[in-house]
Formats: structure tokens, C-alpha cells, sequence
């Protein structure tokens, strides 16, 4: 009976030795130890291990949306200057290709692709923008014809004064800009800038029985309308070497109630019609008639629209 107590004592205190109820000792050498669960301890399934979380991995440099961020905003100053808007031109759709395919690399960074992008877009109407307007400035010095000024007729003053067609009149209450259509210069003002020299000599609201006696092929004008002749010169200015032709210069009736009537609407012949397709050198002039059909009951009340050039500004000069 005491060998076996003894056996039992010796099972018990040789278990409780195998059980890792506390952790080895610590030399200077070794690691400390910590007790880990085992799977199935603490109602932990045997058949999953939880594992310590991972540290995100950071994006790396993206070289690629760099590059296309540095020549977005070179491109960009460049687009700007009107000196330099090839330059502009260029490196601003290489930036937006680069850029665009910056954003398609994998654990690289993204932000330069698409500050590059949004340069690159704004840069390209920024320098639509300049172009346009480096183009109409190149336009009006080279097509332009200057300002526009107006002389009064000269048996009406005792000497010409000249002024500019943007000065007002200053005047009693209710005067409006001289040289517009409730105001119009009266017949004989000489209408000038640097290419033409224009003036209306006369005008006859009733002309309708000499236009049809001019060409038997002349149709008459429509019930409520009547022909009126204007005779007009026009004085070529410039100093183009090949000259120019009369037909820049403009010549158009408004009626009383603001529409345009064009001598080139109706299909008559003029006595003795001006010539505007010949060409004209430096102080070479023509003169002559055109033909408009205008209302019958309001011929006198309409003005004339005079457009010395393409570009010239337009003076409103009266029929009466």
C-alpha cells in the first residue's frame, strides 16, 4: 500500500513539472519568453491562427507624374507669354499624356498625375485665350483702317473742322452723338480714315422715272416703294502698292423703322453708276449713282450708313 502512494505522489509531481506554469529563467543571453495560446485553448478553433496585423506598404514616388508635373508648369508659363505660346503648345499635351499615365501605376502616387492634368487643361485655354488675342490685334493693324473722322460741308462753315465720329455733341436737352441715326451728319460731310475718303454729293428720294428710263430691262419697284438715287465719291487713301477697289466701301439705306436696304438688293442699272470694282491707287477717285428701293411714305425719313472700309467705323449721314 505505500509503494503505490508513493508511485501516485511521483506521477503528480512529475506532470505538474511538464506543465509550463512559469516561464524559464532569463539569462543575459535569451529572449523573454511569453506564454502563447495554443489552438484549442480558450475555446480558440484548431483549424485558424489569428495573426498580428501588417503595416500598410506606403506608395512610392511616382517619376513619371513628376516629369509631367514639372513640364505642366513650364508649359503653363510659357502658354502665357505671346512670344512663346509653340513652347507652351507642346509641352502642355506631352504633360497631360504623362500625366494621365502616371495615374495608372500601381503603388505609385497619384497627386503630381493629376495636378499635372488640371495644369495642363487650364494651360491649353489660357493659351487659346492669348492667341486669340495676339491674333485680332495682328488683325486690326493690318486690316484696320484707323480712326474714323468726319468733316462738315464747306458752304455750310466757314471752314472745315474735323472730328472724331466718338466725340459727342454738346448740346441743349435731348441732343443726341452726332453722326448717328437720330442725328445724322448732313449731306456733304467728307467721312474719312487712313484708306477712304468718303462723301455723299446728293441725294434725290424720287428717282423712280430716271431709273426706269436708264435700261429697258429695269423692273419697276414694288407697290409702296420707290427708287432713290444716291451719288457719292470715294477717294482711295492708302499706300497699298497693288491699290484697292471701291467695293470695301459701304453705302446702305436704313428706313424709318431700322431696316437695311442694299443697293445690290434690287437688280437695276443707275444713271451713270459708280464703279467700285476697278481698282483705285493712292488719291485715285469714283464717283457716281446707286439705286435703292426704299418705302414711298417714309423715303425722306431714312438716313444713309456710311462704312469707309471693312473695318472702318460706321457714320449715319442724312438723305435731305
Amino acid at each position: 500500500m505505500t509503494h503505490v502512494l508513493r508511485i501516485e505522489v511521483l506521477c503528480v509531481c512529475n506532470y505538474e513539472d511538464m506543465t509550463p506554469s512559469s516561464p524559464p529563467s532569463e539569462g543575459p543571453n535569451q529572449v523573454p519568453f511569453q506564454q502563447q495560446p495554443y489552438p484549442g485553448q480558450n475555446g480558440q478553433d484548431w483549424s485558424t491562427q489569428t495573426l498580428p496585423p501588417q503595416q500598410p506598404k506606403k506608395n512610392q514616388s511616382n517619376i513619371l507624374g513628376l516629369i509631367a508635373l514639372i513640364a505642366a508648369v513650364i508649359g503653363f508659363i510659357f502658354a502665357c507669354v505671346p512670344g512663346a505660346l509653340i513652347i507652351g503648345w507642346i509641352l502642355l499635351p506631352i504633360a497631360f499624356i504623362l500625366g494621365l499615365v502616371s495615374l495608372f501605376l500601381k503603388g505609385k502616387s497619384r497627386w503630381m498625375g493629376i495636378t499635372a492634368l488640371i495644369l495642363s487643361i487650364v494651360g491649353t485655354v489660357v493659351g487659346a485665350v492669348v492667341f486669340l488675342t495676339v491674333v485680332s490685334n495682328a488683325f486690326d493693324e493690318s486690316f484696320g483702317s484707323g480712326d474714323t473722322t468726319v468733316a462738315g460741308p464747306s458752304e455750310n462753315t466757314d471752314s472745315e473742322t474735323e472730328q472724331n465720329t466718338d466725340s459727342e455733341v454738346a448740346a441743349d436737352e435731348g441732343s443726341s452723338e452726332e453722326g448717328t441715326r437720330g442725328n445724322p451728319y448732313p449731306i456733304g460731310s467728307t467721312i474719312e480714315n487712313d484708306e477712304w475718303r468718303v462723301v455723299v454729293n446728293s441725294a434725290t428720294p424720287d428717282a423712280t422715272d430716271a431709273v426706269l428710263s436708264e435700261n429697258e430691262f429695269n423692273e419697276p419697284p414694288v407697290d409702296g416703294a420707290q427708287y432713290m438715287l444716291v451719288n457719292y465719291s470715294t477717294t482711295y487713301l492708302g499706300d497699298n502698292p497693288d491699290g484697292d477697289m471701291p467695293v470695301m466701301v459701304s453705302v446702305e439705306y436704313v428706313t424709318a423703322d431700322g431696316t437695311t436696304v442694299n443697293s445690290f438688293d434690287n437688280v437695276v442699272v443707275a444713271p451713270d453708276p459708280i464703279d467700285t470694282t476697278s481698282t483705285l491707287y493712292t488719291d485715285g477717285t469714283a464717283t457716281g449713282n446707286a439705286a435703292f428701293e426704299v418705302p414711298t411714305d417714309t423715303a425722306a425719313q431714312g438716313v444713309l450708313a456710311i462704312t469707309p472700309g471693312m473695318l472702318g467705323d460706321k457714320v449715319f449721314v442724312a438723305v435731305k
